[in-house]
């Protein structure tokens, strides 16, 4: 039988509710997610890693889960929030409950919590560390000694520790190294339907290493955490720039570049997260509905003292960065996910756009 469990914030707030998934305890920041859908993605995309989620929607796992939409290897969040937990699914491709996928990776998570309540609360107060509990006894001094998301390398912990080749590969393709800080396989999939040869690099990895194996283009993955903590990507933007090497960046990858040109980064009040963000593209006038997971951003006045930085996309709802490319080298950026999965296809043009750029 599920335990009764509580969702504890750090300022206090108590949530009551009833554990499913894995029988435990979890800590982590507490953030919302606006997808009505998706929730097998948005568990194992390492991203979410060192994060509870609460989904607002108010029903999860209606549909199961299967084998093929998981973007990692494994479930990457700390812990799961929602609603209502459905106990029946119905699905041609499902292989089994979300709950005994919860249980089988060793995730708790807790239902009868209301997420409209807590989102509300998030959006006033901000993202803050939070915790699934048993017992309410020390549950806020615990968060206050958890480590806050400012300042850690998150990436490190979720990046290969060796290459690999991913997908096919032609001789007439272009290789290009992918350096993983937490890549999403979706992207994966994309760079090498969009006419390349991938190989995945750890993070850390020397552009050096990579042109020594004839890449001819350099991707900057998506990841988790504080992208100030990951120094070590701030000089490899530096090294592609002073090579001129064609760069394309996703979210961290693109906080990065933004680091990297002399930019700065800061940590969003309650982030973006969700399959219905509407950003702007500055260079055609359009407007795109974009899938979004990020807490922190590149700031928009520390790279206008830049002349050869130009924004290329703006986040409607709040005016933030959501692009920017280098008017002289090849090298541009997003903030959101063009992959999406889950989320909506507008922004898929951009893998082809840098393969147009690779040449």
């Amino acid at each position: 039988m599920n335990r009764k469990a509580y969702y504890i914030l750090e300022d206090g707030t108590e949530f009551e509710g009833t554990m499913f998934g894995y029988q435990g305890e979890s800590i982590g920041e507490s953030v919302f997610n606006t997808s009505m859908s998706g929730y097998q993605e948005i568990l194992t995309d390492p991203s979410y890693r060192g994060q509870i989620i609460a989904m607002t929607y108010p029903m999860i796992g209606n549909y199961g889960v299967n084998k093929d939409d998981v973007e990692s290897g494994k479930i990457q969040a700390a812990g799961f929030v929602v609603k209502e937990y459905s106990k029946t699914y119905s699905n041609f491709r499902a292989t089994g409950s979300l709950g005994d996928y919860l249980k089988e990776g060793k995730i708790p998570a807790i239902e009868g919590v209301d997420t409209r309540k807590l989102t509300l609360h998030l959006r006033d107060r901000g993202a803050m560390r939070a915790g699934i509990f048993f017992d309410r006894k020390g549950a806020v001094e615990r968060l206050k000694a958890h480590p806050d998301m400012n300042g850690l390398d998150l990436a490190s912990m979720v990046s290969c520790t060796a290459k690999y080749s991913y997908g096919e590969r032609k001789s007439t393709n272009p290789d290009i190294a992918v350096f993983d800080f937490g890549v999403k396989l979706n992207i994966l999939r994309l760079l090498n339907a969009a006419g390349f040869n991938v190989t995945v690099y750890p993070g850390n990895t020397k552009l050096q290493t990579v042109l020594a194996d004839g890449a001819k283009g350099v991707f900057l993955s998506n990841g988790p955490g504080d992208p100030d903590a990951v120094d070590y990507a701030k000089q490899l933007v530096r090294d592609i720039a002073a090579e001129k090497i064609p760069c394309f960046g996703i979210c961290l990858g693109h906080q990065i570049m933004a680091l990297g040109l002399g930019g700065t980064t800061y940590k969003l009040k309650f982030g973006h997260r969700g399959g219905n963000q509407p950003v702007k593209n500055l260079l055609t006038g359009s407007v795109e509905i974009t899938s979004q997971n990020h807490g922190f951003a590149a700031d928009m006045e520390s790279l206008k003292h830049n002349s050869d930085i130009e924004i290329t996309h703006i986040n409607l709802n709040d005016n933030t960065v959501e692009g920017l490319r280098h008017k002289k080298l090849p090298m541009f950026s997003v903030q959101y996910h063009p992959e999406s999965s889950p989320g909506p296809h507008d922004s898929r043009y951009l893998f082809e756009d840098f393969r147009k750029m690779v040449g």
